[in-house]
């Protein structure tokens, strides 16, 4: 058994990786699922399951982040639905886990990625009312809270009057992040899990990452001191967050 500490990842299963956490020691978790949409994240993570073992997955999940959570702590999910034939609402899917286990919902942010996803998409049957398909140029970032919707953290807040004003709004206007400059091909933007960060938690708080990908919660985490853990199961994204981190904490010495 591996003894789980903070600020640090871990190459392995996020269900196996979290059983080892114990219950109530999560201040907040910000993650993005895999979409099942047939990405490729090498062998360690198939991402074209049957939808039904899929969402049985993403509720395993959410059985575990809701054990670890403290009373008051936030969990904050970045999804997208997908397909068109037929749509799969997976925003939809994962409230309906969220409220059978008992989290209390807090909202909805929809990320409006703008320009930023350019107009590659198919747009079905051009120009004509036959069969059109709408282009998806959001996303969404569910709020969860467990057991009590205050969260009493003994860090300090880091919200400007500004900053609480414009994040406290619904609809965020974020672009989105370079997979070929992070080298992983479906990263969120820094500036997704710091607003979230700076919102939802105090200074000292532990951040928990399941999915951890290319390392941005746990950079973020850096910039806004707070504590991560995370699990990532591709060995080469792991290695590729932990040279980010490593590199982010070496700049952060030298101030």
């Amino acid at each position: 058994m591996i003894m789980i500490e903070i600020d640090n990842i871990y190459n392995m299963d996020c269900l196996e990786g979290m059983k080892q956490i114990p219950d109530g020691t999560i201040d907040l978790t910000v993650t993005s699922p895999p979409y099942n949409v047939g990405i490729d994240y090498g062998e360690s993570y198939n991402d074209n399951k049957p939808l039904h073992e899929y969402l049985a997955f993403i509720k395993d999940v959410m059985t575990e982040l809701y054990r670890v959570t403290k009373k008051g702590g936030r969990v904050a999910i970045n999804v997208a639905n997908t397909g068109r034939k037929p749509y799969i609402p997976l925003s939809s899917y994962i409230n309906i886990m969220a409220i059978e286990l008992g989290f209390l919902c807090r909202g909805e942010i929809i990320w409006d990625k703008g320009a930023s996803v350019g107009t590659s998409c198919a747009w079905g049957s051009w120009r004509s009312p036959s069969n059109p398909s709408l282009r998806d140029i959001h996303e969404y970032i569910m709020i969860y809270s467990k057991g009590d919707y205050k969260h009493d953290g003994k860090g300090e807040a880091t919200l400007e009057a500004d900053e609480f004003m414009e994040n406290t709004k619904s609809i965020w206007q974020m672009q989105t992040a370079s997979a070929k400059a992070l080298e992983h091909p479906a990263p969120y933007p820094l500036i997704l899990p710091q607003r979230i960060m700076r919102l939802y938690s105090f200074t000292g708080d532990t951040v928990l990452d399941p999915f951890m990908g290319s390392g941005t919660t746990a950079i973020a985490c850096i910039k806004e001191c707070r504590h991560f853990i995370g699990f990532e199961l591709n060995k080469e994204y792991y290695d590729k967050a932990n040279k980010r981190i490593k590199l982010e904490q070496q700049q952060l010495s030298l101030f």
